[in-house]
């Protein structure tokens, strides 16, 4: 497991992007694989020359296992980056390790932000209270640019039903600014999809959900959400804030319209034919 806070050689971010040319890049991923499975679209991912070199970013969070499983599946040697905000529950970390350990992940690169630079510009741990979207940003945002900086795109665990900022998800999308290629391969999941693949596979949840927390982030932004509350409701809670910020570019959401076929698409068949 390498420990890091630097970035990765091989991509010039300087360069300005080509948009329309990597526009019609994504639209060729998402028409070619619109009606397969998530672990087809990981395929296609991590094997077609038209998404180039991908990473996988995950918090090891409430319902990350499932994600994590499907991609070792695929290839456990797929660079997996973990931002350690220094901030996180004990249990993301025990958790994070025992997942490592038990899905024989061998490419787990954890990132985290400099000592000098959160002594400069977080010198007592307090910035959250004053500026929430500038400690996320000091925190993951800056810290995960630097570490994709040596890709072409990252695979993320978002899907559709977790948020309104989530609600026309796509198999593939563009960040304008940066060029990248997002792929979110369970974005057609529900809640009921994730439980069913975990128990299916008798993957292991993270301890603090039985404790009331369905969406774990740091643990001083994240509290417990009360029964029939939205599963999101205890991040930044009484805050007009759903993101952490990787997933903004330039200050917006990245959110891509969604199709029709997209709209009704269903995970269930997909989960029968991906259990093992």
């Amino acid at each position: 497991m390498k420990n890091t806070s630097a970035g990765f050689p091989g991509r010039n971010t300087g360069a300005v992007p080509d948009h329309s040319a990597l526009q019609a890049r994504v639209d060729a991923l998402n028409s070619r694989y619109r009606h397969h499975s998530a672990t087809a679209v990981l395929q296609g991912a991590l094997r077609d020359p038209e998404a180039g070199r991908i990473a996988m970013v995950s918090s090891f969070g409430a319902e990350s296992v499932a994600l994590l499983h499907l991609v070792a599946m695929v290839d456990r040697k797929t660079p997996v980056l973990f931002i350690d905000t220094q901030l996180l529950f004990a249990e993301t970390l025990v958790y994070q390790q025992e997942l490592a350990e038990r899905l024989r992940l061998e490419n787990l690169q954890v990132i985290h932000t400099d000592a000098d630079t959160l002594a400069k510009r977080d010198p007592y741990g307090g910035l959250r209270l004053g500026d929430r979207d500038a400690c996320c940003s000091l925190r993951k945002t800056e810290p995960l640019e630097k570490a994709l900086d040596g890709y072409d795109g990252w695979i993320t665990g978002r899907k559709r039903y977790q948020s309104a900022s989530r609600a026309n998800l796509q198999f593939f999308e563009l960040e304008d600014a940066t060029g990248r290629i997002k792929v979110n391969p369970l974005a057609h999941w529900g809640p009921t999809d994730v439980r069913d693949y975990m128990e299916a596979n008798r993957l292991p949840k993270h301890p603090l959900v039985a404790k009331g927390y369905p969406s774990i982030g740091c643990a001083p932004c994240t509290s417990k959400v009360a029964p029939g509350e939205d599963p999101r409701a205890g991040r930044w809670r009484g805050e007009d804030k759903e993101e952490c910020g990787i997933h903004f570019v330039n200050g917006r959401a990245i959110r891509p319209p969604a199709s029709a076929d997209q709209k009704t698409a269903g995970a269930k068949n997909e989960i029968q034919g991906e259990t093992a």
